[in-house]
């Protein structure tokens, strides 16, 4: 199959993009500098030089493709309204291009706030709807051409997906780490994330490509719920630094951008995704994964 992938340098997508070759799949990617290009021709990758402003360059990469997998996103924590347009706006361009076709459109989405006290499940749906809401509601825009002639798949990523190389939110918290001396979790530290390792989630999205249906909601998740006091004091053990709990007025200050989502509880659970997909995870957890140095 000839996939067209968006972030295909980034952490998941250069992941996902050895997955598919490896696979036999032939692959596409987007890149905006000569570096991401090179990077890509030298896995064997063809490139489509772009970004996500430009549509007509992402309606024509979907024209000459098979499938769309599109993991790419501006993650402007400084304007998140900015990235949600551009969200939104590649998905309504994916979709025109691929309604009708049969072909498969795999996207990425998130999972914080898809439930309260108690681990977010597949039958969750996403309460982003409009293009106000987070990630532009491209979720709920995408399931809209689920029975349009396009087989639509959103992957929804654990809030850690973690390896040597991470530079997301658990990188974020050990450079918090370093800058003040202490490890630290917010409150209680009983809020919980789950996480999946790099390589799992990318075998992930590879299989959910190949076999699942439309409207499927896929959990990248290996670990249901690892608590943020357990992430900070694997922190503390690596760095040899204390742990502390820090007070939730404090978060911006201490953590940075990321402590608007170190206080949220993003647990949830894989189950139903492994049934369907036949898939196990196999990798390290999060724990192993900082105290083997994943993020020394």
């Amino acid at each position: 199959m000839h996939v067209f992938v968006t972030g295909a340098t980034g952490w998941i997508g250069s992941a996902v993009v050895d997955e598919l070759l490896d696979a036999g799949h032939e692959v596409t990617g987007l890149a905006r500098s000569d570096a991401s290009a090179a990077t890509l021709e030298r896995k064997g990758a063809r490139v489509r030089r772009g970004d996500l402003d430009d549509l007509d360059g992402l309606r024509a990469g979907a024209g000459e493709a098979e499938a769309v997998i599109h993991l790419a996103n501006k993650h402007d924590w400084g304007n998140p309204a900015e990235s949600n347009r551009a969200e939104r706006a590649a998905v309504e361009t994916f979709a025109d291009a691929l309604t009708g076709t049969g072909r498969a459109f795999v996207l990425a989405a998130g999972l914080s706030t898809m439930a309260t006290g108690r681990p977010a499940t597949e039958t969750d749906l996403s309460p982003a709807v409009g293009p106000d809401s987070h990630r532009g509601g491209a979720e709920n825009l995408a399931l809209e051409y689920a029975e349009k002639g396009m087989r639509v798949i959103s992957a929804r990523f654990a809030p850690s997906v973690h390896g040597v190389g991470d530079h997301g939110f658990v990188a974020a918290l050990v450079a918090a780490a370093r800058e003040h001396g202490v490890s630290g979790y917010l409150g209680d530290g009983t809020a919980s994330w789950a996480a999946i390792h790099r390589t799992d989630a990318a075998r992930l999205v590879r299989l959910g490509l190949e076999g699942a249906p439309t409207g499927s909601l896929l959990h990248a998740v290996a670990e249901e719920a690892v608590t943020t006091k357990e992430i900070a004091e694997a922190i503390g053990r690596t760095l040899d630094v204390p742990v502390v709990s820090v007070a939730p007025e404090n978060a911006a200050e201490h953590f940075g951008f990321v402590g608007r989502f170190f206080a949220l509880d993003m647990s949830a659970s894989s189950e139903r995704t492994r049934e369907l997909l036949k898939w196990a995870p196999f990798g390290p957890t999060l724990v192993e994964d900082i105290e083997a140095g994943a993020y020394a």
